[in-house]
């Protein structure tokens, strides 16, 4: 008689890894975009400008697929509301002022505090395990991102005054981005990650809109002044480092969880550091190598237990 693990096949997390890892590579670019933008338009309008690209990409994705816009409850819609604000409204206001002050290597390394930052939160908050080799492969994964981006520009360990200021704004798009990524549970099984992020884009949106009207930073005169790598810029951020990305990032976290995801940010720097010496020209050094293998090693640890736990639970 053949056991039950022989007769169920055991699903691969494979394709996954390589969406996460695609989403990851694309917001490696996205502080680059950002950081050119960050000299032609004031911060909260170029927020605004990204998600206005975003949610019209999203609505015409939708209509061109069929797909209604789902009608969520009064308690969905408060949720949605908080995922808008926090993930959306709060994450681009430090994002897009943080870069005013740093570099965006320097932005980047901060960021790769998130996998620390989403695993720590869901083992508090929802009681997610955290294993010793989780523990370990987070630790690489962060490890292994500062070496890629330090010994890309070892000037980043120094920082002026005016420098801490953007090193605390863009720590806030990590907190922002965590409540974004571990508070969508719910709503990802019951609307879907595409509606769930269509949403929270639309009401993130309009917040972005209604503030930048309130402190008067709406000047569409500023579009005119635009290059065509600025606006290449504008809407690489709005439809494939938000409307393309955030949908695939929600589907990643349904299917293998918060923590698990997460880690796949540490590889934002790697990709920024090799399309810099593929497209740029810029050098490619031992030590980065060694630092990328260090978080695929990390990727590896932090993923690889609960794949086989799933394998036994089977």
């Amino acid at each position: 008689m053949k056991t039950l693990e022989q007769t169920v096949p055991i699903p691969s997390d494979l394709p996954v890894y390589l969406k996460l890892a695609m989403v990851t590579m694309i917001w490696g670019g996205t502080f680059v975009a950002g950081r050119i933008l960050s000299d032609a338009l004031a911060p909260l309008f170029a927020a605004s400008l990204r998600f206005l690209l975003a949610s019209g990409a999203l609505l015409v994705f939708l209509g061109l697929a069929g797909i209604p816009l789902a009608r969520p409850s009064l308690k969905q819609g408060v949720q949605l509301a908080v995922l808008g604000f926090f993930g959306i409204f709060f994450y681009n206001l430090c994002f897009f002022y943080g870069l005013q002050y740093i570099n965006a290597s320097r932005a980047s390394l901060i960021v790769a505090l998130n996998p620390a930052v989403i695993g720590l939160a869901s083992w508090w908050l929802f009681k997610e395990r955290l294993g010793r080799l989780k523990i370990i492969g987070i630790a690489l994964c962060i490890g292994g991102a500062g070496l890629v981006i330090v010994s890309r520009d070892p000037s980043l360990l120094q920082a002026t005054g005016q420098g801490w200021t953007g090193d605390l704004l863009i720590f806030g798009c990590v907190l922002g981005w965590g409540i974004y990524s571990l508070f969508s549970r719910s709503l990802n099984e019951s609307l879907g990650p595409l509606q769930t992020v269509t949403w929270s884009i639309l009401l993130g949106t309009l917040m972005l809109w209604a503030a930048c009207a309130t402190v008067g930073e709406v000047r569409l005169e500023a579009l005119t002044a635009l290059d065509i790598r600025q606006w290449l810029s504008l809407l690489y951020l709005g439809v494939l480092g938000s409307a393309l990305a955030y949908i695939a990032w929600y589907d990643g976290i349904r299917r293998i969880g918060a923590t698990r995801s997460g880690v796949f940010i540490a590889l934002n720097p790697l990709t920024a550091v090799l399309l810099g010496a593929l497209l740029l020209d810029e050098r490619l050094t031992a030590l980065m190598c060694v630092g990328g293998g260090v978080i695929l090693a990390g990727i590896f640890l932090c993923n690889k237990p609960l794949a086989r736990s799933a394998q036994k639970a089977i």
